[in-house]
């Protein structure tokens, strides 16, 4: 793996920060990647955030936790939480940060215990990439709650992009990005951002039950899927 933004992560924390991180897309100019978001104490984190932190319960699995910062907030009030991440450099970095409970893993392949509740923050569930493959996502998560379980995670309708003029082929929200940092290119990717009414139609043919917990003016929402009940 050709983990790019592991090494800014590791980098950074280490204050080895040479370069920039930047992460091109198929849309526009490049983007320059704030590093130190990935560390932001409790402070500094949005609203959705707080509200995802305040509607944790149990146990937590941080999927996709970058440097960790989801998870050391959770681990200071107490929650027992366990940080995800497939990049070993980000890991790394996290258990340098105190957590206690941090595991380098792709979620696609993780069949470990089963958790309260599933957090992927800063749009986490675009590690789907397509629409196709977030209802196998979604399904694969749901085996990983424990009963009366819940997932929790961010996402956006990124519409405006295209400026009325969605693309033919495919749902609008597959985004291909490039990390570069410190002249090296990661390989690309497609991240997954999906609009409520296509989600909502998506979690209910997995089973799942959603509600939206926050909404902020940038059309950023904060959903939770539990599983559905007969009565």
């Amino acid at each position: 793996m050709n983990d790019v933004l592991g090494r800014a992560l590791h980098d950074y924390y280490h204050n080895n920060l040479a370069s920039e991180l930047w992460i091109h897309n198929l849309y526009g100019p490049k983007e320059l990647m704030p590093i130190e978001a990935y560390f932001r104490d409790e402070d500094d984190m949005p609203d959705l955030e707080w509200v995802a932190l305040n509607e944790c319960k149990g146990t937590v699995l941080d999927v996709g936790a970058g440097a960790g910062s989801h998870a050391l907030e959770l681990q200071k009030r107490g929650y027992e939480v366990t940080a995800m991440d497939i990049s070993p450099l980000a890991v790394e970095v996290i258990k340098a940060r105190g957590i206690k409970d941090a595991l380098t893993a792709d979620i696609f392949t993780y069949d470990g215990k089963k958790y309260d509740t599933l957090l992927l923050l800063m749009n986490g569930i675009g590690l789907a990439g397509t629409m196709k493959i977030l209802k196998d996502l979604l399904l694969h998560l749901k085996s990983l709650l424990n009963e009366g379980g819940q997932l929790l995670f961010d996402s956006s309708d990124v519409a405006y992009l295209y400026e009325g003029k969605l693309p033919d082929g495919g749902y609008h929200g597959e985004i291909k990005y490039q990390y570069e940092y410190k002249n090296q290119k990661g390989e690309w990717f497609t991240w997954l951002y999906i609009d409520e009414q296509s989600l909502i139609k998506i979690a209910a043919e997995c089973g799942f039950n959603m509600e939206v917990l926050y909404e902020d003016e940038y059309g950023q929402y904060l959903s939770r899927l539990t599983t559905q009940t007969n009565d």
